[in-house]
Parts: structure tokens; sequence; C-alpha cells
């Protein structure tokens, strides 16, 4: 089914409300103080369909107090119906409205005019061309201009026709579900369910989700679409969403739900912003953000004033984490006015200098991603992650692997989703060459590297290692690496080796890993070692992380025995009298004198049957 949302925007009691009605037969101010006061309050939704058409209505408030929550409910808009009556024309806040949408980048506009049988034919085209001559100064797109009256029904019905003429929602698809919480309802017996519009990717039935704001993980147990149960709600669907497990005092208006794993949430984002004519940003000041259906209290840091600036880069500081995307339009208001509208440019915070920074904003207002890639590599220079290429800059992860792929001097490792600046494996050669020059009976593999070069990913440490085989400083045998300097076969003395330090260790043995660190041994040959060496009864396996020298362990064990001839028992405390062993130790010996048949336990103490 096609799906697009249309917004309402205009004066108050220029007739949005009632229009809605007569189109759909929907009453949109439903609270008592709303019909009390005869104006919207809150956001209403409803809907129209046709065929395989379907249009959804936000209908937003339009009193100047009120604006707050007409924003909250543009940010879903596909289309905006700009609606002005024909007796009075624009206002103050038809031109706020006007504005905000601009600011939210919202370009394609229907305008309705209502309330034209309270004018003349001439006095309607004279507020007509009044109309365009004013929206001709905004870079909209104007689908088409339609004069109604709620009164007379072939002009509701002649705009019913042209509104289901609009082609499908523009949303761009993304590679994973956002949505932003507009309401919150727990109706007994059913649970918490939250209704919002459905942003970059669809959503379904019994699908695992994640609420950002609360770090709580959900899932999805019912989807409703217009009143009617579903299986899937796809991009533009207003959707109420049935969440499992979830109280409803854990999630509030503004929260995002989205995919766990997408989404990192900081402190601090980026933007490039543009005030409204006559009006600047100051810098280190407070202001209101409304990022999607969100409303919170944020700190504004100009990059190149201390002073207030019309347009140009800032920092927005809250006292929360925030989950933002690339391209995301925030609006900035004081009190009751609106102030600027910024977009989202750099939604992680990264260690950079301000002069780096600033190259990188730069890059990324201009969608210039090549040069964002190369500043966001010369911070990290250790791997930057693509993982985060959605939020970061609005690409899949397969876009953002083709366009590493057009760049220059970089390794990417499309397994594991991180792109290096190619200069980094000089890095790993160096840290290699230094293993196999220190130990030269050093036998590794790229898994065994990769638990020390924990920054590196598998992938970039084996494009190390061929270059080091190609060179012929290493040779490659079974998955491992030897020293190409070494002719004879020393895998065949590394049980030797590791035997001899586990004598000289004695009854203290170190873990089994950390003598592979030690001796430079792959962990999987370490443990192949070991399992050799119990077979022969030459190492005995106390647990999982003990092995000791057979010959440590059996004059150990003559000696604790020779305890007990002489106090009439063994136990910890006279067990450390004789050896200063810690407690780990100590346990393990005394559990193993218990597989003697010759020894019982009485209590924590073992005696002589």
């Amino acid at each position: 089914m096609s799906n697009i949302i249309i917004g309402t925007a205009g004066h108050i009691d220029h007739g949005k409300t009632a229009l809605i009605k007569a189109l759909n037969g929907y009453e949109g101010d439903s609270t008592n103080e709303e019909k009390q006061r005869g104006i919207t309050i809150d956001l209403s939704f409803s809907n129209l369909s046709k065929g395989q058409q379907n249009i959804a209505f936000i209908d937003v408030p339009g009193h100047e107090k009120l604006v707050k929550n007409m924003i909250a409910g543009a940010f879903g808009f596909d289309y905006v119906m700009l609606v002005i009556s024909a007796a009075e024309g624009i206002k103050p806040q038809t031109v706020e409205h006007i504005e905000i949408i601009n600011l939210l980048g919202l370009k394609d506009i229907i305008v309705t005019i209502t309330k034209k049988d309270l004018v003349t034919e001439e006095e309607l085209k004279e507020q007509e061309q009044n109309i365009l001559n004013f929206l001709s100064e905004y870079d909209f797109d104007i689908k088409f201009l339609q004069a109604v009256s709620v009164y007379d029904e072939k002009s509701i019905e002649r705009l019913k026709d042209k509104l289901f003429t609009i082609k499908n929602s523009s949303k761009q698809e993304e590679n994973f579900f956002r949505y932003y919480v507009d309401r919150v309802f727990s109706p007994k017996g059913i649970g918490t369910v939250v209704t919002g519009t459905v942003l970059g990717h669809m959503c379904e039935l019994n699908e695992k989700v994640f609420i950002c704001d609360a770090q709580k993980e959900s899932k999805i147990k019912n989807i409703q679409v217009h009143n009617e149960n579903v299986i899937e709600a796809n991009i533009s669907n207003r959707a109420a969403i049935n969440l499992q497990g979830i109280n409803a005092s854990n999630i509030k208006k503004g929260d995002l739900i989205t995919k766990k794993g997408y989404l990192r949430g900081f402190d601090m984002i980026d933007i490039s912003f543009c005030a409204l004519k006559e009006k600047t940003l100051q810098h280190n000041k407070n202001y209101t953000m409304f990022i999607g259906s969100k409303k919170i209290e944020v700190k504004v840091l100009l990059f190149d004033s201390t002073t207030s600036l019309e347009k140009g880069f800032a920092t927005i500081k809250a006292d929360e984490n925030l989950y933002s995307v690339f391209g995301e339009k925030i609006i900035l208001r004081q009190g009751n006015a609106t102030i600027a509208g910024a977009k989202v440019l750099n939604p992680i915070v990264d260690p950079m200098k301000k002069n780096q920074k600033r190259v990188l904003l730069e890059a990324l207002d201009k969608n210039n991603f090549e040069e964002a890639y190369r500043e966001l590599l010369n911070a990290h220079k250790k791997g930057l992650g693509l993982i985060s290429s959605t939020q970061r800059f609005a690409l899949s992860h397969e876009q953002a692997i083709e366009f590493g792929r057009s760049l220059e001097n970089v390794f990417i490792d499309e397994k594991e989703l991180i792109i290096y600046p190619i200069e980094t494996k000089d890095l790993i050669l160096d840290f290699i060459r230094d293993i196999y020059t220190k130990n030269t009976y050093a036998l590794l593999s790229s898994t065994s590297l990769k638990l020390r070069l924990k920054w590196a990913s598998e992938g970039f440490i084996q494009s190390a290692l061929d270059i080091l085989e190609e060179e012929n400083f290493l040779v490659k045998e079974n998955n491992l690496y030897k020293n190409a300097n070494i002719k004879e076969d020393f895998a065949k003395n590394l049980e030797n080796i590791v035997l001899q330090r586990l004598e000289k260790e004695d009854i203290a043995p170190t873990a089994p890993y950390n003598i592979y660190d030690d001796l430079d041994l792959d962990r999987k040959l370490g443990d192949n070692i070991l399992k050799s060496l119990t077979s022969k009864k030459q190492v005995i396996r106390l647990q999982h992380n003990l092995f000791i020298h057979g010959e440590s362990l059996n004059k150990l064990i003559a000696s604790m025995k020779e305890i007990i001839k002489q106090d009439g028992y063994i136990e910890i405390a006279n067990f450390k009298e004789h050896y200063e062993l810690s407690r780990k130790y100590i346990v393990t010996y005394l559990d193993y004198l218990d597989n003697f048949s010759n020894i019982k336990k009485e209590g924590n103490k073992r005696v002589f049957v």
C-alpha cells in the first residue's frame, strides 16, 4: 500500500481541524480542554484511504504558545498542508509555521485556502496571489493550491481527488529501524503501547527493538496501523506498537526506539545552523532543542564566535545522551520564540582538535565524505569503525564499504567493518618483527596476535603477516608463523620448553595463557602441547587453568601426608605454616588429596583413614 504523511500547518482558527473532519470525519479536538477552548492543543492523528493509497494526517496546533507541539509532529511529515483562511490571509503563526517547516527541510507543500465562502471570487483570487508571492521567497515545491469550504462538499471532494494524486513517501530508507515516541499508553490488560512514525526501515511483529533513552531491550508483540492489526509497519506509517516487558513509566515522549547496536549516545553533537531573519544564536547560552518528538534543554557553543552568529557551526551540549543521525534536522527555540534551524553534522564525539573538527564539519556540511573520511582517519589511526556509518554519514554498511574502496592508501576489513590508514600497518609489522627478534622460537597466528593487538582486526593483522612472509622474514606452517632464519623443526622441542617452564615454577605454576604469551606461542598450539603432556602424565591438570609438573605434585603430596602424620590432620591453616601459597593453590591441593583412598575429609580437615 502507498503511504504518505501529510501534516497541517497554519494560524490558529484557520480551520485545520475542521478541514480534517470534512475530509475523513475525524474529530481532532477530542479532549475536554480542546473542546472548551475551541483550539487544538496536542497532535491528533487520522487517515484517509482509497484503494491501495493511504494518507495519514497529523493535525498540529496553531496557537503561538503551542508551537512546541507543532514541531514535535512536523519531523514525521512527508508533505505539509499549509492551511490559510481566505478571510484573514497570512497571519503571524502562519509565518512561524512556514519558517519552521523550512528550517526542517520540508519542501513539498500543499496550499489549502479555507473558508472561501466568506469572501468573493475576486477577493479569493487576490488572496491566492498574495500567498503565492509570499511563498516565492522560500524554496518550496508547491504541489497544488486548492480553495475549499467545509460547507461546500464538492470543494472537499476536489481536494480529496488531488490529495490522492500525490506520490508515495520520499523518506530515505536506512539499514535500521528508527521511531520517535510521541505518545505512551498503558491500556488495562495490554501493557505498554507507544505511537509514532516509522523512520529508517520497516519494523515487524516479534522483532527485538531497543529503547535508547531507557537503555532497555524489548520485543514488538503487536502492531496497529490505523487501528488495524498488521504484521509489519513501513516507512511513513503511523504505527501503534505494543512493547513486551517494558513498563510505561520507563518510556516518555521523545524517546527513540531502534535496533540494538546501531546508535551510540553522546551528550554532545556538532551542527550547522542558520538563524531566522534578524535573529542570532548566542555563544554559551541555553536553548530548547527539538529533535524528532524530543524536547530538551541544551547549551550552544559556537565555533567561530564568543558572542553571536547568524549561521555557522556549533556544538550542542546536553545533560543526557542524544541519539541522533547525520543530516537530522533540529529546531532551537528560546522561550516562545523560534531562533534557528540546524542540521546534525557530527552525531558521534571524536577525540579531535578544534582545527581538525572544523575541516570535518566543513566536509560534512557539503556531503564531501571523502574529505570527512580522511579527517576522521587522521584522528582514528587505529581504525575507524564502519559499523556506525549510518549514524555518522547516513550511509548503509554496503555504501560505506563501497565508498571506502574508492579511497587511496587505506585498508578496509569488510568482515569486521573497519577502515585503517595504510600507514598504520607499520605499527603491526614492527610489533611482529619485535616479537620474532626477541624470541627466535616464537610460533604465532593472526588469531593469537589479535589477542595482543586488540585495536587491530584479524584481517588487518593477516595482511601484515602476508607481507612478512613475502619478505621471507616468516615461514607459514599450518596457519602458524615461525622465524624464517630457523631451519630446524623446533616445534618438537616446544613440549620440552613448556615442561621445563612448569618444572621451574614448581607448585605455583602460571596460568596457561600467561605461559603462552611469555613464550610467544599460539593459544591453540599451547593447548595441544598441554594435552600431550597430560596424556603422558608428565603434567597433571588440577583445574581448568591450573597445570602442574608431575614430579612437583608428587613431592607436594608426600609433604602434605607428612603434615598429617605430624599434626594428625591437614587444613588451610597448618598447610600455610609450611608453604607460602595463595588460597587458590592451597584449596586445590587439599581437594586433590580426596582422590587418595587412605585420606578422608572431616569438616575442613583431611585425615588418614
